[in-house]
C-alpha cells in the first residue's frame, strides 16, 4: 500500500490495523476541510448496527469496514468496503470526503466494492451482501 496525500499518519496506522489485526472491522475517516487531510474519528469492532449509529446525519465520512457475511453455499466470507457517507443535510460540502475517497481506493488496492450513500438505508446489511454477490 503507497501512502495517500492527506491521509494523517493516525490514519495510516488505524488501517494497517483494520488490515492485518481481529480485534478492529472498522475505521471512520473525518475529512478536515484544510487542509484536506484524512483524520482518524473512531477505531473498533462494531456491529452493523452499530455502524449505521456512528455515521452522523450532518455530515460526511469516510468509512472503511470489514463486512463478514455467509456465502450462500454456507461459507464464511470477509470483504472490506469503503463507504464514503454523503448525507443530504451535510449540505452539499463534500469536497474533502471526495479527494480521500480517491486517494482511499487507490491505497486500499485490495477493497473491491466502494460506495456512496447518502441515507443509511443505502447500507442495509443484505444490500451489502448482495451487492459482494
Amino acid at each position: 500500500m503507497s501512502h495517500p496525500t492527506g491521509l494523517s499518519p493516525e490514519a495510516v496506522d488505524a488501517l494497517h490495523r483494520l488490515k492485518d489485526q481481529r480485534d478492529v472491522n472498522t475505521v471512520i475517516l473525518h475529512c478536515a476541510p484544510a487542509p484536506h487531510a484524512l483524520e482518524v474519528e473512531l477505531v473498533g469492532n462494531l456491529t452493523h448496527e452499530e455502524l449505521l449509529q456512528a455515521l452522523p446525519q450532518e455530515a460526511e465520512r469516510l468509512v472503511v469496514h470489514e463486512l463478514a457475511f455467509a456465502t450462500r453455499e454456507g461459507s464464511r466470507r470477509h470483504e472490506t468496503v469503503l463507504i464514503l457517507w454523503a448525507p443530504a443535510e451535510a449540505g452539499g460540502q463534500e469536497e474533502p470526503c471526495t479527494e480521500g475517497y480517491t486517494a482511499l481506493k487507490e491505497f486500499l488496492t485490495d477493497t473491491r466494492m466502494h460506495l456512496t450513500a447518502g441515507q443509511k438505508d443505502q447500507l442495509d446489511y443484505r444490500r451489502l451482501v448482495a451487492l459482494n454477490g
